[in-house]
């Protein structure tokens, strides 16, 4: 009988490092020429279109990676995968599966599997909790009853289709806002995995029998669509008869995925988590200080919640449990919307935005930095040879709720230029400025490792010659036209900083990858409902 692995993982398992490895933003070149191939490949078999000037590429350079690295940067073994993916994805209409799944489906669903914590690990990563004790066969049985009336229906079962749209909700949701968060290790590289912690405290063997074919629809769903989604799996309350189910319960992952799977005494619980997240991350059950148990809504940590503008406090558990995703909205914000169906009608509305400043300041945006320099000063150095990196002098406040002004109004954006397509297009999101103040940051923003090739989740703002723009602080930048020389100057009479603003190399190289979920119907070109 083979022994599952036990203990913690090794010091360096929580490195920055040592996550990186064959992540956006620190491929090595031999990795690079995988990606290049991998999408030559895609894109001579129909299933990749890159980016052009009317619309952005089908795929983010993330997930094409992900495939690459299940793969082990093999071209044509993650193009085998990809295609596998994509025919799946179509056969289940996976996109409109999302839109309309009935959303106390959803949070039933939601209630018998890794549930996100609100918080996140050191590095960024959302943090999933699974208490396998809470699914007794009285709750199981009720679940198994409900999805035999669900309302959805496919090529695949019931309970699979509920189990899709979670996946899609950790892709298109929790990863792109926890890739948005300010002051996050690594801005460069989008989050693209997550954290789980698996209670199997108080399990029979009975128990875990009856359980086998719901957690291993689970395991066998990520490890065939949803690739490299797992950074690890800690599981804590192992009882003595583990051993004897550990042979079967490894056959259900790929063996990159089992050696990120580690089984943890009572002892080891609160050293090991303690070095992967912050003890305010951490449930209290074990060690931390987190009111969070499975079934309880999101806690979402405090790096997140400043940068969330919430309009109405009664949307935000349809903003964290039921189906949400993100679109550009006006601005660089990102836009929350909450989908499904209720009763059964269509249900599309805004639940919540992410404010394009912090968005920007995440991602580390060039264009953001020369578009608002007067919130930028140089940080001096000692080290020879490095150019001067630029931190935010005062950054624009956020005002979460206040009076009905200051709310996210949404509205339908003005005529399309003649070629534009649908996909392209966002709502446009209104938010009054709120009541200015100046602060000083306690800690300068430490500046991007180097070298970044990497990705943001939003497009550039490109300065125009001859044009206006406001600043988060209301003033207007008026850029020189074409072709005249000197500084350009506000309307307030301070003068901008000089057109040849000095910025990192690694800044001025990064490349664009879109993170968000672009429009799917037309009916996102309307106010929402």
């Amino acid at each position: 009988m083979e022994e599952p692995p036990a203990g913690p993982p090794p010091a360096s398992a929580s490195s920055e490092q040592t996550r990186l490895k064959g992540h956006i933003g620190h491929l090595t070149r031999q990795e690079e020429a995988a990606l290049r191939e991998f999408k030559k490949i895609c894109a001579e078999q129909g299933l990749y279109q890159p980016e052009t000037n009317l619309h952005r590429a089908s795929h983010d350079d993330g997930t094409l990676v992900r495939y690459l690295r299940a793969r082990k940067f093999v071209p044509q073994d993650a193009f085998a995968q990809f295609k596998d993916t994509e025919i799946w994805r179509k056969n289940n209409n996976l996109d409109a599966l999302y839109e309309r799944i009935d959303i106390q489906d959803y949070q039933e669903a939601r209630s018998v599997y890794p549930q996100w914590t609100g918080r996140r690990d050191k590095r960024g990563i959302p943090v999933y909790l699974y208490e396998v004790g809470k699914l007794d066969s009285k709750k199981m049985i009720a679940y198994s009853q409900a999805t035999s009336k669900s309302k959805v229906k496919g090529p695949s079962p019931s309970r699979m289709l509920r189990l899709f749209a979670l996946y899609e909700n950790l892709t298109r949701f929790v990863m792109p806002l926890c890739s948005a968060v300010p002051n996050r290790p690594n801005p460069e590289t989008p989050v693209d995995q997550s954290n789980n912690i698996v209670d199997i405290s108080k399990v029979g063997l009975k128990q875990f029998w009856n359980l086998r074919s719901h957690m291993q629809d689970a395991s066998q769903l990520a490890t065939a669509h949803y690739p490299e989604t797992l950074d690890r799996i800690f599981i804590i309350g192992a009882p003595s008869f583990f051993p004897t189910v550990w042979g079967w319960i490894k056959k259900w992952f790929d063996p990159i995925t089992t050696s990120k799977i580690f089984i943890l005494s009572h002892e080891q619980v609160k050293p090991t988590l303690s070095a992967f997240m912050d003890i305010s991350s951490i449930p209290k059950k074990y060690g931390g200080d987190l009111d969070f148990e499975c079934g309880m809504m999101p806690s979402i940590d405090p790096e997140i919640r400043k940068c969330l503008e919430i309009p109405n406090p009664k949307l935000e558990e349809l903003f964290l449990t039921g189906p949400t995703r993100w679109v550009d909205g006006s601005e660089g914000d990102m836009v929350a919307l909450s989908v499904g169906s209720i009763d059964g009608k269509p249900h599309k509305e805004a639940v919540a935005t992410m404010h394009s400043w912090a968005v920007r300041t995440a991602t580390g945006s060039s264009g953001f930095q020369r578009m608002h320099a007067d919130y930028f000063q140089p940080m001096d150095s000692n080290l020879q040879g490095n150019p001067p990196v630029y931190q935010p002098s005062s950054a624009p406040p956020i005002q979460s709720k206040g009076d009905a002004k200051s709310q996210a109004q949404i509205s339908a954006p003005q005529q399309a230029p003649l070629g534009t397509q649908a996909h392209d297009l966002a709502p446009s999101v209104h938010i009054s400025p709120p009541e200015q103040t100046q602060t000083q940051p306690s800690q300068p923003m430490p500046p991007p490792p180097v070298p970044l090739t990497t990705a943001q989740p939003h497009p550039q703002t490109a300065i125009v010659p001859g044009s206006e723009s406001t600043l988060p602080n209301g003033s207007i930048f008026q850029s020189q036209p074409a072709g005249l020389e000197g500084q350009t100057e506000m309307q307030d009479g301070r003068a901008a900083p000089p057109k040849s603003i000095a910025m990192p190399p690694s800044q001025l190289q990064r490349t664009e990858t879109n993170f968000m979920t672009p429009a799917t119907e037309p009916s996102e070109l309307k106010d929402f409902q």
